[in-house]
């Protein structure tokens, strides 16, 4: 028996270590994660406005009738981007460094421009009559027209949020993405938003962000519960079709047809899904009698992501297969979400507090020295079968990957704002209270 305890103290010893560094994390150190993938970012995804017939470079001042975006490293006018100026725009809430505003506002000040030139330029233009453009340039058609609620929904809450920071010119343009998730877009018939590909009738796990947020955005600009009301109901419908009861995860998609239903727990359809719930909770009205089902669910998420989260801290593309690669865009949503649920109340600082660090250092490992975010698996659709998530390439062109790091670590940093023992500090430790005044106004 001492032969094989000794045994396996050496093996300890030699084995490469796998647990997330236990090095203090600081405002300071958080700030200068954030500073690198900013860098990168201003760029890698510059507002490059081009002549949409020739591709010839043009300023927001000289725009010729038919207008485009410069091709760039990554879109900027599209879901992955909206969740990026979200997390942007609060990095300067945490910072106060206005560089991060400065980015957002000039890309969403820009492409309002750009959008506005050209519903002067073509009135009667629609999406399927829209010019066309040169090659390596990107349209502004989704903007003007979208289609679905990738073009809308996660774009729609970025602008409001903007709005409200004061970028100014916005409102015409989320004003369109509000009215196609209000009323466009294609439901079930118990009204739950779906779309018919890859089957008919089918519910994708990521059209909970890319609604919800949204609908909690203008419902609460315009002082409007109808639209808490259908948002709480989306939450309602797909936890009811989608939440796997045991393993207490979702499940990625679900097709009306068919039965049995095959589960797999994509990890970020999961970071859409428990994003989308602490975006409603936080602006949701605190007399609302929806709040204590809201919060229930996500408590009931949480505690099953604590317990699939890795030793180095991430979480793995497949929740539920170890073997699976670690994956960066989803892991920094859980580590956002978790970090939010703390700071409002609704999720245990003592419980969960070492979870999110652990998971905030896990992500500093995937940001190299260029300021690029690493391991972010590609877009991706809807599997039936676990070799389809499992083999899904990473990139760092993956642009999932950047809004969650803004927002994983500036709600951190309002968690050490009031709480630096957390991070590992020699800070006397406060008594927990809840629920705990939110730290941010978004």
């Amino acid at each position: 028996m001492a032969r094989v305890l000794t045994l396996f103290l050496v093996s300890l010893l030699a084995a490469p270590a796998t647990f997330a560094q236990t090095t203090p994390v600081t405002q300071d150190s958080i700030r200068e994660v954030m500073n690198r993938v900013h860098g990168y970012l201003l760029t890698a995804t510059p507002l490059r406005p081009v002549n949409g017939d020739t591709g010839a470079a043009v300023t927001l001042d000289t725009m010729p009738k038919n207008v485009a975006l410069a091709k760039t490293v990554m879109h900027i006018d599209t879901y992955e981007w909206g969740v990026t100026y979200s997390g942007m725009l609060q990095a300067t809430q945490a910072t106060g460094d206005q560089r991060f505003k400065a980015y957002v506002n000039e890309h969403l000040s820009g492409l309002a421009r750009m959008v506005a030139h050209m519903r002067a330029n073509y009135p009667g233009v629609t999406f399927d009559t829209y010019p066309a453009n040169a090659s390596n340039t990107f349209s502004l058609k989704r903007m003007l027209f979208p289609q679905n609620l990738d073009d809308s929904g996660s774009m729609c809450a970025a602008m409001i949020k903007a709005n409200n920071a004061g970028i100014p010119n916005l409102r015409p343009v989320f004003d369109v993405f509000v009215n196609w998730v209000k009323a466009k877009q294609y439901r079930l018939a118990d009204g739950t938003f779906a779309r018919n590909t890859p089957m008919p009738n089918t519910v994708w796990l990521d059209d909970l962000y890319m609604s919800v947020p949204c609908e909690a955005q203008i419902g609460q600009l315009n002082n409007d519960p109808r639209y808490y009301t259908d948002a709480i109901k989306q939450i309602k419908r797909f936890y009811s079709k989608m939440f796997v009861q045991g393993k207490d995860l979702y499940m990625h998609g679900w097709v009306e047809s068919m039965s049995p239903h095959p589960a797999f727990h994509w990890a970020r359809a999961n970071g859409w899904a428990i994003m989308a719930t602490v975006e409603l909770l936080t602006v949701l009205p605190k007399d609302h009698p929806d709040r204590p089902f809201l919060i229930s669910v996500l408590n009931e998420h949480a505690t099953a992501l604590r317990r699939m989260q890795a030793p180095s801290g991430l979480w793995h593309q497949l929740l539920d297969h170890p073997e699976s690669y670690e994956e960066t865009s989803s892991s920094g949503m859980y580590v956002f979400a978790m970090t939010r649920a703390i700071n409002y109340g609704w999720l245990s600082r003592s419980t969960y507090a070492p979870v999110v660090m652990r998971g905030w250092n896990g992500l500093t490992t995937k940001v190299n020295a260029t300021g690029q975010v690493e391991g972010t698996c590609v877009g991706t659709g809807l599997g039936w079968d676990d070799t389809f998530y499992l083999n899904r390439p990473t990139s760092v062109d993956a642009a999932h990957g950047y809004g969650p790091i803004f927002l994983a670590g500036s709600e951190i940093m309002f968690l050490l704002q009031r709480h630096p023992e957390v991070g590992g500090t020699s800070a006397t430790p406060q008594s927990e209270t809840a629920p705990e005044e939110p730290a941010i106004t978004l």
